[in-house]
């Protein structure tokens, strides 16, 4: 088993947690002004992204520039890995590749403690990856061998769904927000999450 396995039931059954929804969890966070660099890709990335129309498209020319982009709002003193194994706990199911992990560490050549924050890319929607950004969020919390609060994201590229795992309760924000409609939206949670932990 693997964290692609796992289901919002499954993993809520596996690991006992409570599922709190909220709509609009995060709307009330301030938006981070993109730069002009950032916006320029999205105009040109998101419409080539959307045409070619698979997750891994999505993943190289919208999701990875977003994270770019927070990067270097934080001045390159956080790092972020994509596509790299991430295996906690393999008897609990906690193994396997996340999409995107962001550290407050700024080492780059390997995941260092704190992870804070895993984005899963979903080519179709943003709930059909919940329980696995759930089970990677636990992997995650593991990892740090302390009691921190966790981020998660699910994204097609263009719409976000955000999450926050505290202890056995995950939060889960029912509202998408739309990365060309709102950009500095979609980095002001994602910096306002980094802060917080920090």
């Amino acid at each position: 088993m693997s964290y692609s396995d796992f289901t919002l039931r499954g993993v809520q059954e596996a690991f006992r947690l409570e599922i709190i929804e909220n709509s609009g969890l995060f709307s009330k966070l301030e938006e981070l002004i993109p730069s002009e660099f950032f916006l320029a890709t999205l105009e040109e990335n998101i419409p080539l992204a959307v045409s070619i129309h698979t997750e891994k498209a999505r993943s190289e020319l919208i999701i990875s520039n977003v994270l770019v982009e927070i990067r270097k709002q934080f001045d390159r003193k956080i790092s972020f890995f994509s596509g790299v194994e991430f295996s906690v706990d393999k008897e609990k199911g906690l193994s396997g590749y996340c999409d995107f992990i962001i550290s407050l560490s700024p080492e780059q050549l390997f995941v260092r403690t704190p992870v804070v924050f895993l984005v899963e890319a979903k080519n179709e929607n943003t709930v059909g990856g919940l329980g696995q950004c759930i089970a990677e969020m636990i992997a995650a919390s593991l990892f740090n061998q302390e009691q921190r609060t966790i981020y998660g994201a699910v994204t097609t590229g263009t719409a976000w769904r955000f999450l926050k795992l505290q202890k056995n309760a995950v939060y889960i924000d029912l509202r998408d927000y739309y990365l060309e409609e709102k950009p500095g939206k979609i980095l002001g949670i994602l910096s306002s999450m980094l802060k917080q932990v920090a």
